[in-house]
């Protein structure tokens, strides 16, 4: 009996993207179902009963860790744009995952390590508990896809990140890259005497600002180092920069 899957993301490039990149490097895997949100995922489980179930974390209506509950038997990949920190509690539970962007060289390892006869033990609860908890150390580095790659940024190359509806532009000196993850998500995660929030939609590196300007009616606003795009203040960060 050929193996089977289900690929469950609320965004849909990304799902069919990942459904042809597994079709090309399993061509034997059977797709039985794609859906976008947690609740279709867990019916699809119940009607399909796959081998394999590729979850997005997060998803409307449940995530991917509450449908996972409901998988039973079908062994789950829990597709992330996570950052390190939550990376590494995937990695001590001993879970299968892909990082967003996927690229083939990790998705070719992914497959080989399913196409296994072992499938490793895992205590979700355990796992969602270490999600939850807070970091204890500040990030150093963020994960971006650039084509067909996967980027590292060091911290100190970023300018400034920039709310994205949900995901947040992060800008360097000639780049900028969209990664899954919220301004309010981020901003505990970076150091607070090199980052700050200066408007509800923006965070800055202290490190790359030339000056602030004033206006005549007491608005403030950042000129920074390389890059030309002045940003404002807004009144409720601006007390911060007034000793600037």
């Amino acid at each position: 009996m050929m193996p089977s899957a289900l690929i469950a993301d609320d965004e849909p490039l990304l799902a069919s993207h990942l459904a042809s990149r597994l079709q090309a490097l399993w061509p034997t895997l059977q797709l039985v179902a794609t859906v976008h949100n947690g609740l279709d995922a867990v019916a699809a489980l119940a009607q399909h009963q796959p081998d394999f179930a590729f979850l997005d974390i997060r998803m409307p209506g449940l995530t991917g860790l509450q449908v996972a509950a409901a998988a039973g038997r079908t062994r789950v990949v829990f597709v992330t744009a996570y950052d390190e920190y939550a990376l590494a509690a995937f990695s001590a539970a001993a879970v299968d995952y892909l990082t967003k962007p996927v690229d083939d060289a990790r998705l070719a390892l992914c497959v080989a390590r399913l196409q296994q006869s072992v499938r490793p033990d895992v205590d979700l609860a355990a796992l969602l508990a270490q999600l939850q908890r807070p970091a204890t150390q500040t990030l150093s580095w963020l994960s971006v896809g650039l084509a067909d790659t996967t980027r590292l940024i060091a911290l100190d190359e970023v300018v400034y990140f920039e709310a994205s509806n949900k995901y947040t532009d992060v800008v360097t000196a000639s780049e900028r890259h969209l990664i899954r993850t919220s301004l309010k998500e981020l901003l505990p995660q970076l150091a607070p005497d090199r980052f700050a929030q200066v408007h509800r939609g923006l965070i800055v590196n202290l490190t790359a600002v030339a000056k602030i300007q004033r206006d005549l009616l007491g608005r403030q606003f950042i000129h920074l180092k390389q890059r030309s795009e002045v940003l404002p203040v807004s009144r409720s960060f601006a007390a911060q920069f007034r000793q600037m």
